[in-house]
């Protein structure tokens, strides 16, 4: 019987996705805040679209994060 152990490699891959999304979902706010403040300025529209680009980005890099993460910890190398 094998035990199954964490794969620490990707178990970083993990941990570096999640820094990125957790970078992502306080930049993302901030550019919607920016944004929506000016909204009488010229760079209101290129702020407000990067702002929810960043929001969406975050969303996709936390379900990518757990997922290797958990591929990690629960993934059978030899099956």
């Amino acid at each position: 019987m094998q035990e199954n152990r964490t794969d620490k490699s990707v178990l970083m891959k993990g941990i570096k996705i999640m820094i990125l999304a957790l970078l992502s979902l306080f930049l993302g706010p901030i550019f919607l805040h920016l944004a929506l403040s000016n909204k009488e300025k010229p760079l209101y529209f290129p702020l407000l679209i990067v702002g929810c680009l960043i929001c969406i980005a975050a969303i996709i890099l936390m379900f990518k994060g757990i997922n290797t993460i958990m591929n990690s910890i629960f993934k059978n190398k030899n099956s």
